[in-house]
């Protein structure tokens, strides 16, 4: 298959496994910015209804400047890595007190926000802006093994950065990324992804006995109220996960200590 033909398989792909999705139907930065932080390790069918939830409570970069860290928090409850909600939170905040509460649209501008890379700042400059930027992320990777690495292994994401940049719509970029992420999903779910061939690629660890599980409990337990340092260990005796789990929280400005009490950090 060369270049003109992947290219036109790809847009009969898109054509046949096309998700619709909220905001696939309207790609306005902020939007795109919210789904693409709830999408990092979190399926699609669980980011929907969450989405959704958050818009309908943050509708646009002001409102959730404006909100307390605590209120983004109980509104990400259940999607899990609560970290990207605190970086969803500042990068707001730094739209609103940067940009005059305006959404960059250069690549650099949006790769300067609080929990954006390059993957990420790829994906917003391509579904909201429409252009024809070059970035990797799991699905790519899924089709591109698929089609041009069969016997290779240990392959970089420069290598596939060359063949993207060969192979990418330039007419139609939104439309050409939204081709590869259901095409990808799809090669997934009939195990075709063949991820191990890259060099980047690391698998998610299981959440169950994990520190990142008692993580999600704590602040689980926090969204509903301020609980003291001894009935909140009640909840994990002899758990060893609690202690480092609960500093870690705190350095990471999620959970704050008042005397010998815990809350949300507001």
């Amino acid at each position: 298959m060369n270049e003109t033909e992947f290219l036109e398989f790809i847009r009969q792909k898109g054509i046949e496994l096309y998700r619709d999705m909220p905001w696939r139907r309207d790609t306005r930065p902020y939007y795109v910015l919210v789904s693409e932080l709830m999408l990092q390790q979190t399926q699609v069918d669980r980011v929907v209804p969450k989405f959704s939830a958050f818009i309908e409570q943050f509708p646009d970069e002001t409102t959730l400047a404006n909100a307390s860290l605590g209120d983004v928090l109980r509104m990400w409850s259940g999607l899990g890595y609560n970290r990207r909600a605190k970086f969803l939170h500042e990068a707001a905040k730094k739209i609103a007190t940067e940009h005059a509460g305006k959404f960059p649209k250069t690549y650099e501008a949006i790769l300067a926000l609080p929990g954006v890379g390059q993957s990420t700042a790829g994906a917003i400059t391509a579904y909201a802006f429409n252009q024809p930027v070059v970035f990797i992320e799991t699905n790519v990777r899924t089709v591109y093994f698929h089609h041009f690495f069969n016997d290779e292994v240990q392959i970089s994401d420069s290598e596939l950065k060359m063949l993207l940049e060969k192979t990418i719509d330039k007419q139609h970029p939104r439309e050409f990324y939204w081709a590869l992420m259901d095409y990808g999903t799809w090669l997934k779910k009939n195990h075709l992804s063949y991820l191990e061939k890259s060099k980047h690629y690391k698998k998610q660890s299981p959440l169950k006995g994990s520190i990142r599980e008692v993580r999600g409990q704590i602040l689980r337990l926090l969204t509903e109220k301020q609980i003291d340092m001894q009935k909140i260990a009640v909840y994990f005796k002899d758990d060893d996960r609690f202690e480092p789990a609960l500093k870690g929280l705190i350095r990471d400005g999620l959970v704050q200590e008042n005397g010998t009490s815990f809350h949300l950090t507001k």
